[in-house]
């Protein structure tokens, strides 16, 4: 079994400064984990796509939390937060902003839409027509924001975290492929266990007139600066050349196994590195491992492979295909 050493052409990290962020993102799981019950594995899904810059899409059935997960993030951020109520007759401009004239001044001026922001939660995102969506795709990928041929840099940092319901789907429209594969990563919300929920139930019934829980214990324990800086020390984590290939064998095996109709392309690759990074600061790690990898494969690439025909006739989950897929590629030893 080989060793692994660290790169001397890797950007250094000092010990008080990878103490310093890991405190920090304890402090924010803490935080989102007063108010999100039974949901540790999603909180955590969803800070690594903060700490990598990337962006979510978050499914479940009504009443599951979704939204209450997005306040709680933004609630432990004191940057800027703006969530859109996707409707089939919303508008692009609604999203971005628009040019309005100004009768005083007798010329037009720019009103900024919700997508200035940092933290933008597209609530029901695949009930908007696919132009608004286009409008949301170039925000997402680009980091920029056009409004009437002019373009606005996006704010630092910028994430959109999008809502969709599995089940609903009269009044829908599919989000399109080239936008699925911009979500670094797809959360599912599942049912709570039973003590989780009888938790759950007592904290929402007890000494509040309203039936769902509220963000208020929630303290903002982390500003826009050092989100950036997060997100510069996650990107600057080891990662051994043997654990590159692993992701790239796990993306392009997709590509390959008669299971999927369609695989993941390069994108997957760079997402699950970057997932992988942000995954070892999380469990304290200066290093990826092959184990971080294997730990955000599904998240990253559930929403980015389709399965065939035949599968889905015999009742295939994308999520076991991908279980028994990394169970086929050899991972490497450090």
């Amino acid at each position: 079994m080989s060793t692994y050493e660290p790169s001397t052409d890797a950007t250094q990290i000092s010990e008080d400064q990878f103490d310093k962020a890991n405190m920090l993102v304890s402090t924010i799981r803490e935080q989102i984990n007063q108010v999100l019950v039974g949901q540790t594995k999603i909180i955590d899904q969803v800070l690594v796509a903060l700490l990598a810059s990337g962006h979510v899409l978050i499914e479940g059935v009504p009443g599951l939390g979704k939204t209450l997960l997005v306040k709680a993030l933004a609630k432990c951020f004191s940057g800027e937060f703006s969530r859109i109520q996707f409707t089939p007759d919303l508008m692009p401009s609604d999203v971005t902003g628009h040019a309005m004239y100004d009768m005083k001044t007798e010329q037009f001026k720019i009103r900024k839409g919700p997508a200035f922001t940092n933290i933008l939660l597209a609530d029901e995102i695949n009930r908007a027509p696919a132009k608004t969506q286009a409008a949301l795709l170039e925000v997402m990928q680009e980091k920029q924001i056009t409004i009437e041929g002019k373009p606005f840099d996006a704010h630092s940092p910028f994430m959109v975290l999008a809502t969709q319901n599995p089940i609903e789907q009269e009044g829908t429209y599919p989000l399109p492929e080239a936008e699925l594969d911009r979500f670094m990563v797809k959360v599912l919300i599942d049912y709570p266990q039973v003590d989780e929920e009888v938790l759950l139930v007592k904290q929402v019934t007890t000494g509040q007139v309203q039936d769902n829980l509220n963000v208020d214990a929630i303290d903002p324990v982390v500003k826009a600066n050092q989100v950036i800086e997060l997100q510069a020390l996650t990107a600057s984590l080891e990662v051994d050349d043997r654990v590159f290939e692993y992701a790239v064998n796990i993306a392009r095996a997709t590509r390959e196994w008669r299971t999927f109709a369609h695989g993941a392309g390069p994108r997957a690759s760079i997402a699950l590195i970057r997932a992988a990074r942000a995954q070892a600061l999380l469990m304290g790690n200066h290093f990826v491992t092959p184990d971080d990898v294997k730990e955000m494969a599904i998240p990253v690439l559930r929403h980015r492979v389709s399965l065939t025909a035949e599968m889905e006739i015999e009742g295939m989950q994308i999520d076991q295909a991908l279980f028994q897929l990394l169970a086929e590629v050899e991972a490497p030893r450090l």
